[in-house]
């Protein structure tokens, strides 16, 4: 099985929508001549723009945060409540740390956090493996205030960007840790020369109330541009995929692609 860690990403020049296309088409063809059996659906950082012709597609989203900016822009960017948060934190003496000595804490707080969710979340090892693979192309940053971790973030990246793949707090952390934390985040990544700040992953058109919708606002009030997308799958061994399919809706209810596919015809409208 593939899953595609990143959307495509033009290393010269733009690619206009057939050109990624007709790319992805490729990718998928030589995917196949390798014998691979399917590819998942990808990761929140890859929401593509397109999909190859065969494939199973769902509209997705993130926010995408320019940070070849000043400081001061980043900042007026932010929704006023955020912005308040964040000194707020800042007052009460939340310090934001990074290191990898963190490791362990950010584990045990996205783990309880998915936790809440009803979440599994994967092993230790296999965590701390994908983790020091990426040696210094990621950053492990936490909140904490007093002794008491509030929140973290696991944030891979590169000059192109910076991805926040995992973020996790306490159960009620305290007011504006969390905020703080993204704003240091992308400050910090900004002085690396990281040019951009992906916030990973929202549905499009989440039901009003629901947990989803609470994600996409946390979310778009940092100031990020919206970005709208697919997630896609795609099977060269109709019997394996099928196997696939029948295990992930009845354990989870469903990939990602499935909860969002009937989103599709609208989306294209």
């Amino acid at each position: 099985m593939v899953r595609f860690r990143l959307a495509t990403v033009p290393l010269e020049g733009d690619l206009d929508l057939g050109e990624e296309k007709l790319f992805l088409s490729s990718a998928t063809e030589y995917l196949r001549a390798t014998g691979v059996d399917m590819i998942m659906p990808g990761a929140n950082s890859a929401v593509f723009r397109t999909y190859p012709d065969g494939a199973d597609a769902a509209p997705y989203g993130t926010f995408i945060k320019d940070l070849d900016q000043p400081e001061d822009a980043l900042m007026k960017e932010i929704h006023s409540t955020f912005r308040y948060n964040i000194r707020r934190a800042t007052r009460e003496g939340v310090e934001i740390k990074e290191g990898l000595e963190y490791l362990d804490i950010a584990y045990d707080l996205v783990g309880e956090t998915l936790k809440r969710s009803g979440q599994p979340f994967r092993k230790y090892e296999d965590f701390k493996k994908a983790i020091l693979s990426l040696d210094e192309q990621v950053k492990i940053l936490v909140a904490e205030r007093e002794g008491v971790y509030q929140g973290c973030m696991v944030a891979p990246f590169s000059q192109h960007t910076a991805y926040t793949w995992y973020c996790g707090s306490r159960p009620e952390p305290v007011i504006g840790a969390m905020h703080l934390l993204h704003w240091e985040a992308m400050c910090r990544f900004r002085q690396m020369g990281v040019k951009r700040f992906d916030f990973q992953g929202v549905r499009i058109d989440p039901e009003k109330g629901s947990k989803q919708e609470g994600i996409l606002n946390f979310k778009s009030r940092f100031g990020g541009s919206p970005v709208q997308g697919y997630v896609w799958k795609y099977a060269f061994r109709p019997l394996k995929f099928a196997a696939y399919d029948v295990a992930i809706r009845l354990l989870r209810g469903g990939d990602i692609v499935d909860v969002e596919r009937h989103k599709l015809a609208s989306s294209i409208a």
